[in-house]
Protein backbone atom coordinates (compact mmCIF):
# COMPACT_ATOMS: atom_id res chain seq x y z
CA UNK A 1 0.00 0.00 0.00
CA UNK A 2 1.77 2.98 -0.83
CA UNK A 3 2.09 6.22 1.52
CA UNK A 4 -0.69 7.89 -0.13
CA UNK A 5 -3.12 5.42 0.08
CA UNK A 6 -2.10 5.18 3.98
CA UNK A 7 -2.80 9.16 4.69
CA UNK A 8 -5.18 10.07 2.64
CA UNK A 9 -8.33 8.75 4.45
CA UNK A 10 -6.86 10.87 7.54
CA UNK A 11 -5.78 13.90 5.75
CA UNK A 12 -8.74 14.55 3.18
CA UNK A 13 -11.37 15.09 5.40
CA UNK A 14 -9.31 18.27 7.15
CA UNK A 15 -8.09 19.68 3.63
CA UNK A 16 -11.74 19.61 2.40
CA UNK A 17 -12.79 21.28 5.70
CA UNK A 18 -10.00 23.79 4.70
CA UNK A 19 -11.29 24.28 1.36
CA UNK A 20 -14.78 24.66 2.23
CA UNK A 21 -13.81 27.50 4.82
CA UNK A 22 -11.65 29.07 2.29
CA UNK A 23 -13.61 29.33 -0.66
CA UNK A 24 -17.14 30.93 -0.50
CA UNK A 25 -18.55 28.30 -2.67
CA UNK A 26 -17.09 25.16 -4.06
CA UNK A 27 -18.56 22.94 -7.08
CA UNK A 28 -17.60 19.70 -7.99
CA UNK A 29 -18.91 17.41 -11.46
CA UNK A 30 -20.05 13.79 -11.32
CA UNK A 31 -21.41 12.11 -14.53
CA UNK A 32 -23.86 9.17 -15.68
CA UNK A 33 -21.38 6.92 -17.52
CA UNK A 34 -22.74 4.36 -19.88
CA UNK A 35 -21.75 1.50 -21.90
CA UNK A 36 -23.03 0.02 -24.97
CA UNK A 37 -24.99 -2.68 -22.53
CA UNK A 38 -27.12 0.19 -20.31
CA UNK A 39 -24.42 -0.18 -17.34
CA UNK A 40 -23.63 2.82 -15.25
CA UNK A 41 -20.11 3.41 -14.01
CA UNK A 42 -19.56 3.75 -10.40
CA UNK A 43 -16.54 3.86 -7.94
CA UNK A 44 -15.13 3.67 -4.50
CA UNK A 45 -13.26 6.09 -2.81
CA UNK A 46 -10.42 5.19 -0.66
CA UNK A 47 -11.87 7.53 1.75
CA UNK A 48 -15.31 6.78 2.17
CA UNK A 49 -17.45 3.87 1.96
CA UNK A 50 -19.84 3.26 -0.46
CA UNK A 51 -20.49 3.53 -4.80
CA UNK A 52 -20.37 6.94 -6.24
CA UNK A 53 -20.60 8.22 -9.83
CA UNK A 54 -17.60 9.79 -11.11
CA UNK A 55 -16.42 13.33 -10.62
CA UNK A 56 -14.69 15.43 -8.33
CA UNK A 57 -13.60 18.86 -7.78
CA UNK A 58 -13.51 22.08 -10.25
CA UNK A 59 -10.72 23.71 -9.84
CA UNK A 60 -10.20 27.46 -9.56
CA UNK A 61 -10.15 29.02 -13.33
CA UNK A 62 -10.76 25.61 -15.05
CA UNK A 63 -13.98 25.14 -17.13
CA UNK A 64 -16.71 22.82 -15.86
CA UNK A 65 -16.51 20.21 -18.92
CA UNK A 66 -13.11 20.29 -18.97
CA UNK A 67 -13.24 19.44 -14.92
CA UNK A 68 -15.42 16.72 -15.93
CA UNK A 69 -12.99 15.53 -18.73
CA UNK A 70 -9.98 15.26 -16.13
CA UNK A 71 -11.72 13.57 -13.36
CA UNK A 72 -13.39 10.82 -15.91
CA UNK A 73 -9.96 9.44 -17.03
CA UNK A 74 -8.19 9.99 -13.39
CA UNK A 75 -11.03 8.29 -11.50
CA UNK A 76 -13.09 5.53 -13.79
CA UNK A 77 -10.22 5.59 -17.50
CA UNK A 78 -13.12 7.44 -19.16
CA UNK A 79 -11.94 9.24 -22.17
CA UNK A 80 -14.83 11.37 -23.50
CA UNK A 81 -15.46 10.89 -26.99
CA UNK A 82 -18.45 12.81 -27.73
CA UNK A 83 -20.20 15.39 -25.74
CA UNK A 84 -21.29 15.63 -21.88
CA UNK A 85 -25.03 16.74 -21.68
CA UNK A 86 -25.84 18.51 -18.91
CA UNK A 87 -28.34 16.83 -16.87
CA UNK A 88 -28.43 19.24 -13.70
CA UNK A 89 -27.06 21.63 -11.42
CA UNK A 90 -27.71 20.37 -7.68
CA UNK A 91 -27.38 22.03 -4.23
CA UNK A 92 -25.11 20.20 -1.71
CA UNK A 93 -25.87 22.27 1.05
CA UNK A 94 -27.11 19.58 3.51
CA UNK A 95 -23.49 18.14 3.56
CA UNK A 96 -21.52 21.18 2.93
CA UNK A 97 -22.67 24.65 2.90
CA UNK A 98 -22.05 26.51 -0.53
CA UNK A 99 -21.21 23.39 -2.33
CA UNK A 100 -22.79 22.61 -5.78
CA UNK A 101 -22.63 19.61 -8.26
CA UNK A 102 -22.91 19.63 -11.98
CA UNK A 103 -24.58 16.87 -13.42
CA UNK A 104 -23.78 15.36 -16.45
CA UNK A 105 -24.00 12.02 -19.11
CA UNK A 106 -21.54 10.58 -20.78
CA UNK A 107 -22.25 8.20 -23.43
CA UNK A 108 -19.66 8.50 -25.93
CA UNK A 109 -16.19 7.38 -24.72
CA UNK A 110 -13.12 4.74 -24.62
CA UNK A 111 -11.28 3.67 -22.12
CA UNK A 112 -8.06 5.23 -21.03
CA UNK A 113 -5.26 4.87 -18.32
CA UNK A 114 -6.43 6.01 -15.32
CA UNK A 115 -4.49 7.99 -12.40
CA UNK A 116 -5.81 7.97 -9.37
CA UNK A 117 -3.39 7.47 -7.19
CA UNK A 118 -4.84 5.70 -4.31
CA UNK A 119 -8.08 7.59 -4.32
CA UNK A 120 -10.08 5.42 -6.11
CA UNK A 121 -10.41 1.65 -4.81
CA UNK A 122 -12.22 0.22 -7.43
CA UNK A 123 -14.00 0.70 -10.43
CA UNK A 124 -16.83 -1.47 -12.06
CA UNK A 125 -19.78 -1.33 -14.19
CA UNK A 126 -23.57 -2.29 -12.82
CA UNK A 127 -26.99 -2.44 -14.80
CA UNK A 128 -29.52 0.53 -13.39
CA UNK A 129 -31.25 -2.54 -11.87
CA UNK A 130 -28.86 -4.14 -9.75
CA UNK A 131 -26.67 -1.50 -8.01
CA UNK A 132 -24.33 -2.28 -5.00
CA UNK A 133 -26.55 -2.49 -1.64
CA UNK A 134 -23.86 0.09 -0.86
CA UNK A 135 -24.61 2.21 -3.76
CA UNK A 136 -24.53 6.13 -2.39
CA UNK A 137 -28.49 7.61 -1.51
CA UNK A 138 -27.51 11.14 -3.85
CA UNK A 139 -26.02 8.73 -6.55
CA UNK A 140 -29.48 6.36 -6.34
CA UNK A 141 -31.53 9.48 -6.35
CA UNK A 142 -29.96 10.98 -9.46
CA UNK A 143 -30.04 7.36 -11.23
CA UNK A 144 -33.77 7.27 -10.16
CA UNK A 145 -34.21 10.51 -11.85
CA UNK A 146 -32.61 9.91 -14.80
CA UNK A 147 -34.23 6.67 -15.59
CA UNK A 148 -37.68 8.92 -15.04
CA UNK A 149 -39.09 6.74 -12.19
CA UNK A 150 -38.49 9.62 -9.27
CA UNK A 151 -39.23 12.78 -9.48
CA UNK A 152 -36.28 15.46 -10.16
CA UNK A 153 -34.73 17.40 -7.14
CA UNK A 154 -32.46 20.63 -6.71
CA UNK A 155 -30.89 19.16 -3.69
CA UNK A 156 -28.09 16.28 -4.25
Amino acid sequence: MSWRARIEPAVRPIMQSWWRLSRGTTLGVRAIVTDRDGRVALVRHTYVDGWYLPGGGVERGEPVREALRRELAEEAGVDMTGPADLVGIYSNHASFRGDHVVLFSVRDWRACPTDHAGEIEAVDWFHPDALPHDTSPATLRRLREYAGTANPSDEW
